[in-house]
């Protein structure tokens, strides 16, 4: 039986310009490619886990605007329910992404219908309840995140927070999260410790279990009274970073909810993530079930 997920989060356009170089303040630079792509971390990390053979709800809000109707039509066509996703006045969620030749990014969130989710909705609840985990992160105001933690934790349903955008987290949101999956930067912005592994041992006073990514260095994953385990990512020729995080999350909240093993279900998100950068885009870069695999098999 498939792992069911439940997503409690973001969805935004992503207005992607690709460029040898991203210009300095004031300057103006010549594009070599533009691309209108369906994204946003809670819709993201929908998809993953949707791709990843899981039974995904996604619960969020878009508005009554053209980009709203896509957001909408993709994540149904990507096989996530969307029973729990509102339509609001007003405009969808974008995101501006310039993507340089080395394919990194920077990205600007303008959150539209995403900032009007401040809690948990009459029926939020029943597609909450059952669930294997419920993945949050932090694109929506943060008493939504933290209602929906807590709707997490009463009903039983381990909850994976991606803290990101970076800001301090409140004790009463911490304290409902089992999993904390912060990438290397947010971890040590929560911390003040540069250091992965400080910053692991920092967080786990915080939280039962947590799992830092390290972009190209792979990821950290500790729980308490335990040694902390680290996997290498896979060498690949990236051409697109953006949304590789929202992968590796994704995937691995499905493994785990299939009974792999924390070292098991990095590696199967490692997997997944070193798909998702040799493509262009954000849900449009994430691999199926069958092609990580298939990887899999290939590179171990």
């Amino acid at each position: 039986m498939a792992a069911r997920i439940a997503v409690f989060g973001s969805v935004n356009m992503d207005l992607v310009a690709y460029t040898d170089r991203v210009p300095a303040t004031g300057e103006t630079v010549t594009g070599t490619d533009f691309r209108q792509v369906p994204g946003g971390k809670g819709a993201n990390q929908a998809v993953a886990a949707a791709r990843a053979g899981a039974s995904v709800a996604f619960l969020g809000a878009v508005g009554d605007d053209s980009f709203g109707t896509s957001l909408r039509t993709n994540l149904v066509g990507c096989g996530v329910d969307v029973g729990g996703l509102r339509t609001v006045p007003g405009p969808s969620g974008v995101a501006h992404i310039v993507v340089d030749a080395g394919g990194g990014n920077s990205i600007i969130v303008v959150p539209g219908a995403n900032g009007r989710v401040t809690g948990v909705a009459e029926g939020d609840r029943a597609l909450l309840e059952g669930a294997s985990a419920l993945l949050l992160q932090l694109e929506l105001p943060m008493e939504a995140v933290t209602a929906a933690a807590r709707a997490g934790r009463e009903l039983g349903v381990p909850v994976h927070l991606t803290p990101a955008p970076a800001q301090d987290l409140p004790a009463e949101l911490l304290e409902s999260v089992d999993v904390l999956v912060p990438n290397e930067h947010e971890a040590a912005a929560l911390t003040g410790r540069t250091d992965p592994r400080e910053a692991l041992s920092a967080l786990l006073e915080d939280v039962p279990e947590v799992l830092i990514t390290l972009g190209g260095e792979g990821s950290l994953y500790g729980a308490r009274g335990t040694e902390p385990v680290h996997v290498p990512a896979h060498r690949v020729a990236a051409v697109d970073t953006t949304a590789a995080g929202d992968t590796f999350c994704g995937s691995f909240a499905v493994a785990r909810a299939e009974g792999r093993s924390p070292e098991e279900a990095m590696r199967f998100a490692a997997a997944a993530a070193a798909l998702s950068v040799q493509r262009h885009g954000a849900s449009t870069s994430m691999p199926d079930r069958a092609e990580v695999e298939e990887f899999l098999r290939a590179h171990g």
